[in-house]
């Protein structure tokens, strides 16, 4: 398995991209691990005896996040992230990791990795995490803002593939998320998505309110772009603000402070459950190849969670079951 990874993308890059790329060169063996960028930067960090299955791809350029995206892919053509892209495109790579400029990721998947035949909108999927810690997949999280019925019904079909084949459950439960249960609530656009999913040879179960999504009311969670992106910066602030009380309300007196030590454990366990470095990694539904989308602000630990989910979508030929999925559409 070859994972390229964007090397100079993202907040914390390069240290912790070369940081996480020798933790998984190291524990998987089989994977060839290519950083990408600037190699007067990134050969000091790896070392002078770095593992055999690490390796630079040269690439002077950085697309930064105040790039527009488009014109940031078309110019900076040898940029970290678009040098990436095109060893995926030119079978270089069997996937790519980038923590970089979520837009001119998008752009990139387009312009240069390509559509698969039969798709007509890529969809970005994050998984969610869940009370049970099985975590709900959820597109599209953010690349496109808006939607027909028939890109929802698309997004469903690509989200159940994925389930089955990286996450081995057999019949995911899709649901379209929705303002209420029935069937006949919600906009124009949900209504004629409804009746599109319902016929469609997935195990489609109908509304799903926000509030039930990490309850795991379903496996696959579909939605248009701007409604999905919404909902993600939504509980991601709510997460950070229940988290900030509890560390106010903990270290307000002695009492507190003493109650906080004991319950430590137990606050660390309910942080890691919802810590989304456990579930980085949201791949770009239906481009002609892997392209992961890292948290922007991943660190080492994230990294290596991408790059873990990675390897799980090639091994299980993810990509090929798409194309054979959307071929004859």
């Amino acid at each position: 398995m070859r994972i390229a990874i964007d090397a100079m993308g993202g907040d914390h890059a390069p240290h912790a991209h070369v940081e996480s790329a020798l933790a998984a060169a190291i524990e998987w063996p089989d994977t060839h691990i290519i950083l990408v960028g600037n190699p007067g930067v990134l050969q000091p960090l790896i070392g002078n005896a770095p593992p055999s299955n690490v390796s630079i791809e040269a690439a002077m350029e950085i697309i930064g996040n105040d790039d527009e995206p488009v014109k940031a892919v078309r110019r900076k053509t040898d940029s970290s992230m678009v040098v990436a892209g095109r060893m995926v495109k030119e079978g270089r790579a069997d996937a790519m990791i980038s923590a970089g400029n979520t837009g001119a990721l998008m752009a990139l998947g387009l312009l240069v990795v390509g559509r698969l035949k039969g798709i007509e909108r890529p969809g970005l999927a994050p998984m969610f995490p869940s009370l049970d810690n099985v975590g709900v997949l959820a597109l599209d999280m953010g690349a496109n803002m808006d939607a027909k019925p028939e890109h929802l019904l698309q997004y469903a079909l690509m989200g159940s593939l994925y389930r089955n084949k990286v996450h081995g459950i057999k019949e995911p439960r899709v649901g379209l998320l929705n303002v209420g249960t029935e069937a006949s609530k919600g906009s124009e656009l949900t209504k004629a998505a409804y009746e599109l999913l319902e016929k469609a040879p997935i195990n489609f179960v109908g509304n799903v309110e926000a509030r039930d999504v990490l309850d795991r009311s379903c496996d696959v969670l579909v939605c248009d772009g701007f409604s999905g992106n919404i909902l993600l910066k939504a509980m991601e602030g709510a997460a950070s603000t229940i988290f900030k009380l509890l560390r106010e309300e903990l270290t307000s007196s002695f009492k507190s402070k003493l109650a906080a030590g004991v319950l430590k454990p137990n606050f660390r366990r309910v942080r890691d459950r919802m810590d989304y470095n456990e579930h980085n990694g949201a791949p770009l539904l239906g481009v002609n190849g892997l392209v992961v989308k890292g948290h922007g602000s991943s660190d080492a630990k994230a990294m290596k969670t991408a790059i873990r989910q990675t390897r799980t979508a090639i091994g299980n030929g993810l990509i090929a079951a798409l194309a054979d999925e959307f071929s004859g559409k």
